[in-house]
């Protein structure tokens, strides 16, 4: 799903390879946000009257459900493809590490900037590049700030996927203070035995 082959493992030679077009990818996950937010009113499954402060907030509330559901099956799906030949990870480090590297290098063209960690199950991703924040401008920078935040949803969506098919609950946070950054709190949830 890259638009080059990062993986010396992945070439246009290897009949198993799948690539995308970098540029569909990009409109996809532009496009992603708006449909979100359009599907509930074209169902009129809210049951509010347009324009109240209800309404937007459901909206709001059912466009991240519908956003985080979609990355959280794609996540899901990237993990069966890209890991079904490596050793199975034991370590939930090597997991963020894979998610970090490979993953994020599949969806996005490179690797996460930054991890850090409290090793107590808490995880900090920075991408100071975030690719989907790329060509976004407005006129002020809180409102950009604003209007990106939904972005963020469904690659919220894809981390806990991903690490949900190795195996690990997690909840996932993100934000952005500056346009083109993005910053992913990833919160483990170790089972009780």
């Amino acid at each position: 799903m890259a638009s080059e082959a990062s993986d010396p493992h992945l070439n246009a030679s290897d009949p198993d390879a799948t690539f995308i077009n970098a540029s569909c990818l990009d409109l996809l996950l532009i496009e992603m946000v708006p449909m979100a937010y359009r599907l509930p009113t074209a169902l009129g499954s809210l049951g509010y009257e347009e324009g109240t402060e209800a309404d937007e907030e459901d909206t709001r509330e059912a466009a991240f459900h519908r956003l985080e559901a979609l990355g959280y099956r794609v996540g899901q799906g990237l993990v069966e493809r890209f890991s079904k030949d490596r050793p199975r990870f034991v370590e939930v480090l090597d997991m963020i590490k894979f998610l970090c590297k490979d993953l994020w290098i599949l969806l996005f063209r490179k690797q996460i900037d930054n991890l850090k960690t409290n090793h107590r199950g808490v995880f900090v991703l920075t991408d100071n590049s975030f690719k989907p924040f790329g060509r976004m401008s407005m006129a002020s920078s809180k409102e950009a700030v604003t209007r990106a935040q939904p972005h963020l949803w469904f690659p919220c969506g894809v981390i806990r996927g991903s690490l949900a098919s190795m195996g690990i609950s997690a909840t996932v946070q993100a934000e952005t203070s500056e346009l083109p950054a993005a910053t992913f709190q990833i919160k483990t949830v170790m089972a009780k035995n």
